[in-house]
């Protein structure tokens, strides 16, 4: 991973995958309830941050975060403070009202794919939710539903859990209140996609609690890092769905295809890191991420 920037008026915190989090220094003109967060163009894959960028990608993924932050201010607000931010990371990058992250990821589902269909193809369950029989990959469900998962480390799997699960680690009410705004984000941002011929076959949330009741009952749900980006999200073209195999999507499939094919040379049980991406994939996997952005927004990628 590369190292992280000197940004002027802010020091490094934290790396993720792609992002990077940077706080003010101590004569910085914010205070420390915020926090500087900058999308890199790095781009992972089966739990490897690959060594090839992917251009743009970072700039994109931020201005599709700040695209559905304003058109979901009515159904949970957002930790998005400023985009007024240093030039050296101007356009990839938002000054955000820091949270108090709840450990969770609040995945929403409206189809059936991914581990979601490897735990259905077990017992016809997903996350302890009974669903009817005769599902394939890319089934729609009865009714979207919420399949949480424990947050693990850079690098590793995340794990489905139960909602019973998240009660014991987070509390009933905080629980019940995460589910509920999960599924409703799911239901806003489907009806939006769908209107620009999009499936949204899921979607994974970061919420946060703000102020001093954090992780209370009472505390303020939030949205917080990305959101409904095809790094967060599977989309899919309508018009080329048909359940019963793997869906053509606007993300890193591509990447992630060409990484178990033969022209890779790389085997994924070895442990040895994935090789530099060709050009050809990285233009397609960028084209991939323009598109998404592109069809979603109406707006034309610069």
């Amino acid at each position: 991973m590369s190292e992280p920037l000197s940004i002027p008026g802010w020091r490094h915190l934290a790396a993720g995958k792609v992002r990077d989090l940077y706080v003010p220094d101590a004569n910085a003109d914010w205070d420390d309830d915020v926090v500087l967060m900058v999308a890199s163009d790095r781009i992972s894959a089966y739990d490897h941050v690959l060594a090839t960028p992917i251009p743009d990608k970072g700039a994109i993924l931020t201005a599709l975060s700040v695209w559905w932050f304003e058109r979901l201010a009515d159904v949970v607000p957002n930790h998005l403070v400023s985009l007024a931010v240093p030039d050296v990371v101007a356009g990839r990058a938002m000054i955000c009202r820091r949270l108090d992250m709840y450990p969770v990821e609040c995945v929403a589902r409206g189809y059936l794919t991914g581990s979601g269909l490897a735990e259905y193809q077990v017992d016809r369950r997903v996350c302890g939710i009974d669903l009817p029989e005769g599902l394939v990959d890319g089934s729609p469900l009865p009714q979207p539903i919420y399949t949480p998962a424990a947050k693990a480390a850079v690098g590793e799997h995340d794990e489905n859990v139960t909602f019973e699960q998240v009660v014991a680690v987070v509390g009933e009410d905080v629980a019940e209140a995460l589910r509920t705004t999960t599924l409703a984000v799911y239901s806003a941002a489907e009806s939006i996609a769908a209107e620009r011929g999009i499936i949204l076959a899921d979607t994974k949330l970061e919420l946060g609690a703000s102020g001093a009741t954090a992780h209370g009952p009472a505390a303020q749900i939030v949205l917080g890092d990305e959101v409904l980006t095809p790094d967060s999200s599977r989309f899919w073209d309508a018009q080329l769905w048909r359940p019963g195999r793997s869906q053509a999507s606007f993300d890193k499939q591509y990447v992630r295809d060409w990484l178990t094919s033969p022209a890779s040379g790389w085997d994924r049980a070895s442990g040895e890191e994935p090789p530099p991406l060709p050009e050809e994939v990285v233009e397609r996997t960028r084209e991939q991420y323009v598109e998404a952005y592109e069809r979603l927004t109406g707006l034309r990628w610069q």
